[in-house]
């Protein structure tokens, strides 16, 4: 019988006390174990039923059996467990969450189950685990949506959750409290709540397609007029509402800048289409940084930590949940083989004046064809062996390798020019991706900062030391400008260690909770949110 099967595994799994159980639901005596206690437990067929439920769902299986097969949500006893379900999952489209997926109407047809309504025991304990699943550390597995998102969300076990609900004197306080509480999610909460922040009403006219600039007279520049003052960037005319004046310069610009553009005060055809979007994208982006945030679960946000958001552009130390030092970065290229991953690392040590070992896909795919042509191409990097010896170029026939069998390495000494410039910063990963500075300057004026092969270049890179030298010592600069100084390859560990996050969003508070936009450079949220979206409609065509 199938609920014989479910109660066996569920003993086999060694969650569920008992000496043993018959066919018909008649206890029998174990043979003793040392040091484990035997009750006698007779099984009513209502707690058979209960067993062969949940017994393909490993996390509500173990809470039932250590449980001893009783139901804690239906009967009078549990109305308080059964509202606040009711309440919490009533709340998920505040949380940019799939309603449907938490079947709200279906659990509020059964608000009063009574004590042998095993269907409604199921359903609110199914809901229970998607609900707690969902908002502690979001629905999606971050890993099977797009290869470059190496995230892990840390999520407490189902069994455990339940267990505390049931114990709980609150358990709607209980349930309020799974979600983040970071002042940024709140934030974006507020956002998603508020039609999105940049998203002018929709009963607006749209702004004719053009160049609009200060000096201009036309029917645009009203249109303009009028989107920048409903979402927050009042421009009065000094004359005519069509003359473009210096106050619409300074509202596009600051505009401009909360959506990540170039600040120029010039409305042309990226800031244009940005005004005139619709509610939908907007919303959308906010949605997948909600979900985004409940992938941190587990990491203290509020410790200092080195935060660099891709789509920004930008790299951050906060310290108490306040933001310290700020530079702009340039990531990966645009290109699935370049795209920088997103994870989370510690920061363990930097390397003054590094060496640069070329990585291999560079010295394979770049440098070899060239060496092929001309064996003294590239002559600023050393070819070594595997034992790290300097081989003369004119004992080695590059003509002879192919991309698959070249058996030397490349590295850069020292000095001015290297790749890496004067300081690296370490975070050991799987994909070799760290900090670092570059002799290449003028990119870091670019707004779009797309560059790399996938590790990230800073563009205060001195100042970067300093800021993470500072816990360990009176003079940071004084540290590192003596390993600077010296010319030698120096490591110097961090005490303590600091936590590094590579993140992603496009929609993201500032410390005043206002919402900057950002580009979707590599698509990675359009996944993230269809993905989300499908996770809505299976849940809605599950038979449970």
């Amino acid at each position: 019988m199938k609920w014989t099967k479910a109660i066996r595994a569920m003993i086999a799994a060694g969650v569920l006390a008992l000496s043993g159980v018959t066919a018909h639901g008649q206890a029998f005596e174990a043979a003793p174990v040392a040091s484990l206690p035997s009750p006698r437990l007779i099984f009513s067929p209502q707690e058979l039923a209960l067993a062969e439920m949940v017994a393909s769902f490993p996390g509500l299986a173990e809470f039932y059996g250590s449980n001893g097969l009783r139901p804690v949500f239906t009967g009078p006893e549990a109305a308080a467990r059964r509202r606040a379900l009711i309440d919490a999952v009533s709340q998920a489209s505040a949380h940019g969450l799939p309603a449907i997926r938490y079947r709200r109407q279906d659990l509020a047809s059964l608000e009063n189950a009574t004590a042998d309504d095993l269907q409604a025991e199921l359903l609110f304990a199914r809901v229970f685990a998607d609900w707690t699943h969902d908002i502690t550390g979001g629905i999606l597995d971050p890993r099977k949506v797009e290869q470059g998102i190496k995230r892990i969300p840390e999520r407490p076990p189902t069994g455990e959750l339940l267990r505390e609900f049931v114990r709980s004197t609150d358990p709607a306080a209980m349930l309020q409290n799974l979600a983040p509480r970071d002042p940024r999610y709140l934030a974006l909460q507020a956002a998603l709540a508020g039609q999105g922040g940049l998203t002018a009403p929709a009963d607006l006219p749209s702004i004719a397609e053009g160049v609009w600039r200060e000096g201009m007279t036309h029917p645009a520049v009203a249109a303009l007029r009028a989107r920048l003052t409903a979402i927050g960037f009042p421009a009065p005319p000094l004359a005519s509402e069509q003359t473009f004046d210096a106050p619409l310069t300074a509202a596009v610009a600051a505009f401009q800048q909360r959506a990540g553009m170039t600040a120029d005060g010039i409305a042309g055809p990226r800031t244009v289409t940005r005004l005139n979007r619709g509610p939908g994208r907007e919303a959308a982006a906010l949605v997948v940084a909600l979900e985004r945030m409940r992938w941190m679960r587990g990491h203290d946000l509020n410790a200092r930590h080195v935060w660099v958001n891709l789509p920004e552009f930008t790299a951050r130390i906060y310290q108490d949940g306040s933001e310290i030092f700020e530079t702009r970065v340039v990531i990966g290229k645009a290109n699935q083989e370049f795209e920088t991953p997103e994870f989370s690392e510690t920061m363990k040590y930097m390397v003054v004046n590094p060496r640069w070992n070329v990585p291999r896909s560079i010295t394979v795919k770049e440098y070899l064809p060239r060496l092929q042509a001309n064996r003294y191409a590239v002559s600023h990097l050393d070819i070594v062996d595997g034992a790290g010896n300097v081989i003369p170029r004119d004992r080695i026939d590059f003509n002879k390798y192919s991309a698959r069998t070249f058996p030397y390495r490349m590295r850069q000494k020292p000095s001015d020019d290297n790749a890496l410039g004067q300081v690296k910063f370490m975070f050991p990963n799987p994909w070799n991706i760290y900090l670092h500075d570059t002799p290449t300057k003028h990119l870091f004026n670019q707004s779009s900062r797309a560059y790399s092969h996938g590790c990230i270049r800073v563009g205060r890179p001195i100042d970067l030391a300093h800021e993470l030298l500072r816990p360990q010592s009176a003079d940071p600069a004084a540290v590192f400008g003596k390993a600077l100084k010296s010319g030698r390859e120096t490591y110097l560990n961090l005490r303590p260690p600091v936590p590094v996050h590579l993140v992603y969003f496009t929609a993201f508070p500032d410390e005043a909770g206002r919402i900057h936009h950002f580009p979707d450079i590599y698509g990675r949220d359009a996944l993230v949110h269809a993905a989300l979206l499908k996770a809505g409609l299976d849940s809605g065509r599950r038979g449970d």
